[in-house]
């Protein structure tokens, strides 16, 4: 299991285009329904930040750059975030109840 996450700050001007790309991202993936993969994408209180989690099950190459919807969300980000665009970074899961797949 390969656990993506990510962290943004939306520009406070595009945070409604950010929430609508997301929603968009979010209904393409739901359409597309790829295997072995379990995704969220939330915002923080602030309003402005954004945070991602993507797991990704042994063997499973990330699916999102392929479904259309999610790649322009990725493209457009570029423009609505504060600094540069935001990049999957690997999260080591130290401890988790039930949130995350098995590990062998």
């Amino acid at each position: 299991m390969t656990v993506l996450t990510v962290r943004y700050e939306a520009r406070p001007e595009h945070v409604d285009d950010v929430v609508a790309g997301i929603e968009r991202a979010f209904a393409a993936v739901e359409r597309e329904q790829p295997a072995g993969i379990r995704y969220a994408l939330g915002r923080l209180p602030d309003g402005v930040t954004f945070v991602g989690l993507l797991e990704l099950a042994d063997g499973v190459d990330n699916p999102l750059p392929g479904i259309a919807a999610a790649g322009e969300l990725q493209q457009r980000l570029a423009g609505w975030v504060v600094g540069a665009p935001p990049i999957p970074q690997p999260l080591h899961v130290v401890g988790d109840h039930r949130l995350f797949g098995p590990r062998g």
